[in-house]
């Protein structure tokens, strides 16, 4: 089973910048697509971007589309969430997913991270 691990969340200024990243232990990382999704307070868990196995597509959600960036580092099992232009809405714990091939985002999720915060403040 793949294991991931967040971790770069912290406290940040509204326009400041911060990068998250997401460790796998997975050996064959490379073959999942990776996703990042957010939960604030009292709100589900919504999905914030992902990017495929190599790394030569992604996606993001409306609310970030233009200030967030994912990249991925299949040598370092590593995926990341490069943050500009944070606002407080920004705010929520962050977690990192991994999806298998086979699966797709629309449906169960299996594997994810712990969560890490990000607060943003205004």
């Amino acid at each position: 089973q793949v294991q991931l691990v967040e971790s770069g969340g912290g406290l940040v200024q509204a326009g400041g910048s911060l990068r998250l990243s997401c460790a796998a232990s997975e050996p064959t990382f490379s073959a999942y697509k990776m996703g990042w999704f957010r939960q604030a307070p009292g709100k589900g868990r919504e999905f914030v971007g992902a990017i495929s196995r190599t790394g030569g597509s992604t996606a993001y959600a409306d609310s970030v589309k233009g200030r967030f960036t994912i990249s991925r580092d299949n040598a370092k099992n590593t995926v990341y969430l490069q943050m500009n232009s944070l606002k407080a809405e920004d705010t929520a714990v962050y977690y990192c997913a991994a999806l298998p091939p086979g699966s797709s985002w629309a449906g169960p999720i299996d594997y994810w991270g712990q969560g890490t915060q990000v607060t943003v403040s205004s």
